[in-house]
């Protein structure tokens, strides 16, 4: 018989999670919503759109407004189930008519502008990526009478704060958010589209000439990079996804990278372990217990690493007992493991890091790395 706890699990499993519309459906919607109101001369609701897998959304507008020569409104996005950070903002578009005819795009406030070489928009144009443009081009010419132009202007309001929780900063996109979307809908908790928005810091790194990288879990571990003398340019971000991220670096053309980042995660790594979140797996305290047992360590010790809760509390007791020495060890491991996981097609090294920052272990490969391009020279 199940127990409430397995009957829980299984109603979670079994639940239709609900899906959302992206940022380009909303821009697309606005827009189309905004010149409808500027040709007619009168407000409108709520306005349809075809999204490019032939969805048809009936999407509500907010925040109609109307000049003389010109319209606004806006649609508030909606992701569904989905934890994205754009969910509930408000997506602005503003008509006016232009002197030439055809459909001119701009962005306004709260869209980022494109500074780095390497993502689909040019250097110096908005963020607003193809696909959106391409629905919003769509969408408006379906209510555009022939031989009439109209400019449309896309903003967010909020799009300047809320792009401060991306990764835009990092990839060079200044002063707002992306408008985004090859599908128009949001699938909710999609992993693999997370896993696949990482990708580009690679190629901004390799447009900006690049070739060794720091992969790093998160942005405590890009902070800390960076005050020991990388190059913003070389780092790039995983998250959890170590693994996926080592082998797009191969199919990039990228050489050497190193790890760089709190013990916590990445002596998962030295256990072969390449998706880091606990849910998946999390043999933290066991990897480090086992390389402490080969190093000598005593019972009394090795019952302290087992009580440990966090790998802070343990680099104490490992401290406590002299045996910080098998940090490097398990970098060591942890590049080893690496380079195994993409055949040796990656020159990979490794370095360990306290909670606080500190440098607590690292391999000669991450040595060798950094000498060649002077990062890490206090550890040489």
């Amino acid at each position: 018989m199940a127990s409430s706890n397995d009957s829980t699990s299984t109603k979670k499993s079994r639940r239709r999670w609900r899906k959302g519309y992206t940022t380009g459906s909303c821009a697309a919607a606005a827009a189309k919503g905004a010149v409808l109101m500027l040709v007619n001369n009168a407000m409108v609701s709520s306005i349809s759109i075809e999204t490019p897998i032939k969805v048809t959304l009936n999407l509500s507008l907010s925040d109609q407004q109307m000049g003389s020569v010109w319209a606004r409104c806006s649609v508030v996005k909606d992701a569904g189930d989905d934890p994205d950070i754009t969910d509930g903002a408000k997506v602005f578009a503003k008509a006016s008519w232009a002197e030439e005819d055809g459909i001119h795009l701009s962005a306004g406030q709260g869209i980022g502008l494109v500074t780095k070489d390497g993502l689909e928009i040019p250097v110096g144009e908005p963020a607003i990526n193809p696909v959106p443009r391409q629905m919003i081009y769509q969408a408006v010419s379906e209510v555009l009478p022939e031989g009439k132009g109209v400019n449309i202007e896309i903003s967010v309001p909020d799009g300047e704060r809320l792009a401060k929780k991306t990764l835009n900063p990092h990839l060079g996109i200044v002063g707002g958010i992306s408008i985004l979307g090859t599908s128009g809908i949001v699938e909710p908790m999609s992993e693999e589209a997370f896993k696949t928005s990482l990708v580009p810091q690679i190629k901004v790194a390799l447009a900006q000439g690049e070739d060794s990288l720091i992969l790093t879990p998160g942005r405590r571990g890009e902070h800390n990079a960076i005050k020991l003398g990388v190059p913003p340019a070389a780092m790039v971000q995983t998250s959890n996804f170590i693994g996926y991220m080592l082998e797009n670096c191969v199919d990039l053309g990228i050489k050497k990278v190193i790890l760089f980042g709190y013990a916590g995660k990445l002596v998962k790594v030295a256990a072969g372990v390449f998706h880091t979140h606990s849910k998946i797996a999390d043999a933290r305290m066991e990897t480090i217990i086992a390389e402490a047992a080969l190093a000598g360590a005593d019972r009394e010790a090795l019952f302290q690493l087992a009580d440990c809760v966090t790998t802070d509390a343990a680099l104490t007791v490992l401290a406590d007992n002299n045996l910080l020495f098998i940090l490097h060890r398990l970098a060591q491991k942890a590049s080893e493991r690496a380079e195994r996981r993409v055949h040796g097609e990656l020159s990979v090294g490794t370095i360990l890091l306290s909670l606080k920052g500190q440098i607590v272990g690292w391999d000669n490969n991450a040595l060798k790395i950094g000498g060649e391009k002077h990062w890490f020279t206090q550890l040489e």
